[in-house]
């Protein structure tokens, strides 16, 4: 398994996970508090969910800015900074974070119960095969500074 690590963007994690909670949704309707809101409180919902994903996504990409350090997230041993100010003080993973509410915005939009298992896969995915293997690149290369952020900061919330 250690030969996902790193391997696939996260982004493209999230919109693969999107497209298959979408199919789900259109092939396996669940009856549920989802499906039972009114579309148009879904849709409010759902936009109010992704704005505060999207939030996170921006504020840890400018972070990362003016940092100047990579926001790649498939080599991080090239970072040259460790960011822990801002957003990283709430979490160490906001554009995962981010992401994640995203997913979910989807899963009320589409009023699908099933639906609400993406975002759940998506967290252990990342979880595993890209933040796991983030953490001990940020180690190995920031040592003390690193597990002391870890201390403080939680993964996800």
């Amino acid at each position: 398994m250690a030969s996902l690590e790193l391997k696939i963007p996260p982004p493209v994690i999230a919109l693969l996970t999107a497209s298959a909670m979408w199919a789900v949704a259109r092939w396996g309707a669940l009856p549920g508090p989802l499906a039972a809101m009114a579309p148009d409180g879904r849709l409010k919902v759902a936009a109010l969910v992704a704005f505060v994903g999207l939030c996170f996504d921006v504020a840890g990409i400018v972070a990362f800015w003016r940092a100047k350090t990579t926001v790649n997230p498939m080599k991080p041993e090239n970072s040259v900074a460790l960011v822990s100010s801002g957003v990283y003080r709430i979490t160490r993973n906001p554009m995962y974070v981010g992401m994640g509410f995203i997913l979910l915005a989807w899963a009320v939009y589409l009023g699908s119960t099933w639906g609400l298992l993406g975002p759940l896969v998506f967290v252990a995915y990342i979880t595993r095969f890209q933040i796991k293997p983030e953490e001990r690149a940020l180690a190995a290369r920031f040592c003390a500074a690193f597990a002391s952020y870890q201390s403080r900061v939680r993964r996800w919330l």
